[in-house]
């Protein structure tokens, strides 16, 4: 089991650069941003996104987002995926974050721009946004009571970390190597090879 420290609300610090706000002043300062701007905000900490990735990135949550689809569908889950520029939004730890992929259970109302209540998450990830994923993001996603996977994708080799919700714990990271291995998520009832995956992006 691990067993991680509860993070403290972020609190409302002045600064010229938007490093530190609540959700509701980071919502209203999104509202003012170019439409082809991103941000999240994450435990409080204000993070602009990188616009545009490398066309791996893309085919990799294309891959990974459309067989996890199939799959739902043809089992007749109620779980559907969300890609990149959909919210997820947490009040308790002041955040709003981008995922590159969300899976959810419940239905959303017509016109929702963001959900709370997600059952698994992936993040693919690049050089750049590696600490990010495996620290900041985790430490706020890891607080979700809907969540039962959270799934770490490396970008330019075949390598997949996975955490599980085993009950009320966090189970220990599973790690995957190679193309030749599965990734299971038995919370939705679905597993898809990394061979899928990484299709069009690594050979052998």
């Amino acid at each position: 089991m691990l067993i991680f420290a509860k993070r403290s609300r972020a609190v409302n610090r002045p600064s010229s650069q938007y490093e530190y706000m609540s959700l509701d002043d980071f919502e209203e300062l999104l509202a003012d941003k170019p439409a082809d701007e991103k941000w999240e905000l994450i435990g409080g900490r204000v993070v602009r996104m990188m616009v545009g990735a490398r066309w791996e990135h893309n085919y990799i949550i294309q891959n990974l987002a459309g067989g996890l689809r199939e799959r739902l569908r043809a089992s007749g889950s109620p779980c559907r995926t969300l890609v990149e520029s959909f919210r997820l939004r947490s009040v308790e730890s002041d955040s709003s974050t981008l995922p590159d992929i969300i899976v959810h259970c419940r239905a959303l109302e017509p016109g929702a721009a963001y959900l709370t209540e997600p059952t698994a998450l992936v993040e693919v990830m690049s050089e750049g946004s590696k600490a990010r994923d495996r620290f900041e993001e985790w430490a706020v996603y890891q607080r979700l009571p809907s969540l039962r996977h959270y799934v770490l994708v490396e970008r330019d080799r075949a390598h997949i970390e996975a955490f599980d919700r085993v009950g009320a714990d966090w189970a220990g990271v599973r790690i995957l190597d190679g193309l030749g291995q599965s990734l299971a998520l038995p919370a939705i009832g679905v597993s898809i090879p990394l061979a899928e995956i990484y299709r069009d992006v690594l050979t052998g």
